[in-house]
């Protein structure tokens, strides 16, 4: 297996008389505005996943909160599926379903999650539009902040980051709103009426988004998050990645438009540094692949822009492959990528059927252990049972209980019972039974629960029922 080597571009001090700190003094990166084709890409997705995270509480699913996680009732709405802690698997599949498209996506075309879907690069690119409506692009941010305090300056620092908290504190009620009703917990912030555990997490939450988003940004991906990490081995020389054109881009050299660069020795890199001055994370990709780098396209979109200004062919830095850069043919179908594509599907299909198949009905039934059975005043013999009925449907039913497997067995009670949505009721039942029919010592016998307005939710639990031993 072929893994595209990562460089260290680490400056090296060149300082004999110096010790080599362990950790260096992080450099401010100032992020400059651009256009092109991929920050559309980027501010689509980036606008839709925020769209979705502040919207989706606020829509109303047969009469509940669409996306709805109520820890105190231990019941997770999302949409029409109701989940309970008995449903933890689904979850576990879940998140190994995740896991599995992630390494897919990532041996097929990189850090693409890193560059558009990341909550910590969507909201920071969000700090980083409030930072220059608020500051100004790149320059003047720059010049203001070597300049001396002034009246203006400490205004734009003042609304910079006051528009940082509101965005922070927005972004923390919207998720607590997940977990609390957000048509409750919103008016309860408003008028200083909230619980102690919604303020701690409204708070914390706030703080925390201010601080990765405003002040960490890069940081987080850079030393925190362990997937720069592992990249590289999930990267082969067919990983779709963005690179520099080495072989067309050297030797960089400044000149004027229309100049015949190739007679001076000069490849196509104006060196310029836009590519560095856009990047988020503050790296130069003619340096190489870094595992800084989240593949966002910044410097694909500002490059290209210089090179139409140029009258240059576009694609100096662009999205491809090791392989195609060194003049050969890219293998989109191999054996890692196809072996990720069949179990994904696999594990997705089944995970869908389970959950499309599953019954919004919980059966748990108890015999009662204190006594193998009783003989009645009639003569009958009989068992007590509790059944526990968890209704985990959206709505109320009412569901009848029929038991079989003993000729003649009968049921004191109701045979009909109502279940409120979301309910979980104990209902004791005693059975009984001729012992004229008992030829055995005990008998299996089966609970039979069906919705009487829903005929597909049915379940059946089978259970023992015990007499006496004839000799």
């Amino acid at each position: 297996m072929n893994q595209i080597p990562i460089k260290d571009v680490t400056p090296k001090r060149d300082n004999s008389n110096a010790t080599n700190d362990l950790y260096a003094k992080r450099a401010h990166i100032y992020v400059k505005y651009y256009k092109g084709f991929f920050k559309n890409l980027k501010t689509i997705s980036g606008v839709l996943m925020l769209a979705m995270f502040y919207g989706f509480s606020w829509i109303q699913w047969d009469g509940h909160q669409a996306v709805l996680f109520d820890l105190p009732s231990r019941q997770f709405h999302v949409f029409s599926f109701t989940f309970w802690p008995q449903d933890f698997m689904l979850l576990s599949w879940l998140l190994i379903i995740l896991a599995f498209t992630l390494f897919f996506v990532t041996v097929f075309a990189g850090r693409l999650w890193c560059g558009y879907a990341c909550p910590q690069f969507v909201w920071t690119w969000f700090f980083i539009w409030a930072e220059r409506i608020t500051e100004g692009d790149r320059n003047q941010r720059m010049r203001r902040d070597k300049s001396k305090w002034s009246g203006e300056k400490l205004a734009r620092k003042t609304a910079k980051h006051a528009l940082w908290l509101f965005i922070a504190a927005a972004s923390a009620i919207a998720f607590v709103g997940y977990f609390t009703p957000i048509r409750e917990l919103t008016p309860a912030v408003f008028n200083w009426n909230l619980g102690p555990w919604e303020t701690w997490w409204i708070g914390f939450l706030t703080v925390a988004t201010y601080a990765n988003a405003g002040w960490l940004r890069e940081q987080v991906c850079t030393y925190m998050c362990p997937y720069a990490r592992f990249q590289s081995v999930m990267f082969d020389a067919d990983t779709l990645i963005i690179s520099y054109d080495e072989k067309r881009g050297e030797n960089r050299g400044k000149r004027k438009k229309g100049a015949d660069y190739k007679a001076q020795g000069l490849g196509d890199c104006i060196d310029c540094d836009n590519c560095v001055h856009v990047c988020p994370v503050g790296i130069d990709i003619r340096n190489g692949l870094q595992y800084e780098c989240v593949a966002c396209g910044a410097c694909v979109d500002v490059c290209d822009d210089i090179m139409d200004r140029m009258g240059y062919d576009r694609g100096l830095i662009r999205y491809t492959t090791e392989h195609a850069l060194e003049g050969g043919e890219t293998r989109v179908l191999r054996p890692r990528l196809i072996g990720y594509f069949i179990a994904l599907c696999a594990m997705f299909i089944a995970f869908s059927y389970t959950l499309y198949s599953r019954v919004p009905l919980e059966v748990d039934i108890i015999r009662d252990r204190g006594q193998l059975y009783v003989q009645a005043s009639n003569g009958m013999i009989e068992n007590v049972y509790t059944l526990k009925l968890a209704n985990k449907s959206q709505v109320d039913h009412q569901f009848s209980i029929d038991i079989s497997g003993v000729e003649g067995i009968t049921m004191a009670g109701e045979r009909v019972v109502s279940i409120r949505s979301g309910e979980l009721l104990d209902y004791p039942i005693s059975l009984q039974a001729d012992p004229r029919f008992l030829e055995r010592p005990n008998y299996d016998i089966i609970f039979r629960v069906q919705a009487l307005d829903d005929k597909s939710i049915l379940v059946e639990e089978d259970n023992r029922f015990i007499g006496p031993v004839k000799r």
